[in-house]
C-alpha cells in the first residue's frame, strides 16, 4: 500500500530498477508514456532536466500521494544529442561515430510529489570508445543489445568490451546515478522518505 515512504519509479528501465534496487530502497514500477523529444536547440543537459520532469510531472499527476522520480539520460558528441536508434542502421552510424572517440552521457532526475515543483538534478559522464571495425560494430547491432540504448549502447553489457575509459559516475552511464538518486532522497522534504534513503545506507 502506497504511503508517505513509498517510491514510485517512473521507468520501465530494467537497469535503473536494478540500481534503486542494489541501494535498497524500497520502490514500485510504473513507468510512463511522456514522448522523448529533443527541441531544436535544446542541450543535452537542458533536454535531459526537462524530460526527467515532464516524466515525473506526468507520473505524480496519476499518484498524487506518492513520491515519484525519474530519470532521462542523453549521449551526446559534438554538439549533437544521440538518442535511441530508430533502426540497425541508425545504430551502426551511431557506433561508428562513438568508436575511438570520447562522448558525454548526462542523466538528469526528477522527485516530486503531487502538484508541487519537483527538484532536479543532473550529472555527467565521460565515456571513450576503443576503436571498432565495421565487423565488430556489425557483430554487436546484430546482437540486439543497441536497440532500445542511448547512444545504441550498453556499458552493463556486451557493450562494456568495447569502453576503453570512464570518468565519472558508472551508473550514471548506465541511467541512474546512484550517488545523486540517494543525495536526492536524503535531502526530500519528507521525513519519511528521508529516513528511508539513510536506512538503506
Amino acid at each position: 500500500m502506497a504511503g508517505a515512504a513509498t517510491l514510485i519509479l517512473a521507468s520501465a528501465s530494467p537497469r535503473r530498477a536494478e540500481i534503486l534496487r542494489s541501494l535498497g530502497i524500497p520502490f514500485m514500477v510504473r513507468p510512463t508514456d511522456t514522448p522523448e523529444e529533443v527541441l531544436p536547440g535544446e542541450t543535452a543537459e537542458a533536454a535531459a532536466l526537462r524530460l526527467a520532469d515532464e516524466k515525473a510531472a506526468s507520473a505524480a499527476a496519476r499518484d498524487p500521494v506518492t513520491w515519484v522520480l525519474a530519470a532521462d539520460t542523453l549521449v551526446f558528441l559534438d554538439g549533437a544529442i544521440l538518442g535511441k536508434p530508430r533502426d540497425e542502421e541508425e545504430a551502426r552510424e551511431m557506433l561508428a561515430r562513438l568508436s575511438g572517440r570520447e562522448h558525454g552521457v548526462v542523466t538528469a532526475l526528477s522527485l516530486r510529489r503531487g502538484a508541487s515543483p519537483g527538484r532536479t538534478v543532473s550529472t555527467i559522464s565521460r565515456v571513450r570508445f576503443a576503436p571498432m571495425t565495421a565487423g565488430e560494430i556489425a557483430w554487436y547491432v546484430a546482437t540486439g543489445e543497441p536497440r532500445d540504448k542511448a547512444g545504441a549502447y550498453g556499458v552493463q553489457g556486451l557493450g562494456a568490451r568495447f569502453i576503453a575509459e570512464i570518468r565519472g559516475s558508472f551508473t550514471n552511464v548506465m541511467g541512474l546515478p546512484a550517488r545523486e538518486v540517494y543525495e536526492l532522497l536524503r535531502d526530500a522534504p519528507d521525513p519519511a522518505l528521508s529516513l528511508l534513503a539513510r536506512a538503506s545506507g
